[in-house]
């Protein structure tokens, strides 16, 4: 069974081993936790991490936004990042949702499946009219994720597509 699952205390060993096994940077998802021990993960980063999605110590210039795990059944396949409100910085860059699928779960739907469960998160957290998202020139296949749940490209630039779904 495939669903969300917010970052919480009671799953941290999997959400310790997904975290650090992503890249720091694939097609513009970020991980700043890649590298990251064990101890600092659970002292620093889960306690970040929860405290963030309830808007708590935000760093200056940063929006409340809650990590969710995609669990298909008993392990974490992908995760999926709702940033609650937008600032300037992502009206005009990353957006509401990013996501990423590990790599030996990629072309499984996933990503799609992940997203319309997110999606339905949004609803009930982003107070704009749509949701906004971006995705690089060079990974059309989460382009195309994304317009298979709704989007359509707003506008792009060199690099990215900046994508839009109403709510």
């Amino acid at each position: 069974m495939l669903y969300l699952k917010a970052v919480n205390w009671e799953d941290i060993e999997q959400e310790y081993l997904f975290t650090t096994e992503q890249p720091t940077d694939e097609n513009g998802f970020t991980n700043k936790y890649e590298s990251v021990s064990r101890e600092e993960f659970e002292k620093v980063v889960l306690p970040r991490l929860i405290n963030n999605s309830k808007g708590i110590d935000l760093p200056e210039g940063h929006v409340p936004g809650t990590e969710f795990f995609l669990w298909e059944d008993d392990e974490i396949v992908g995760l999926f990042r709702i940033r609650h409100e937008l600032n300037d910085f992502l009206a005009n860059g990353p957006g509401h949702i990013g996501y990423g699928i590990k790599k030996e779960h990629r072309g499984k739907g996933y990503a799609t499946k992940g997203l319309a469960l997110t999606i339905e998160k949004a609803r009930e957290i982003i107070k704009e009219d749509e949701i906004y998202m971006s995705v690089h020139k060079d990974n059309p296949a989460s382009l195309q994720v994304q317009l298979k749940n709704g989007a359509y490209i707003h506008h792009e630039d060199d690099k990215k597509y900046y994508t839009r779904i109403k709510l």
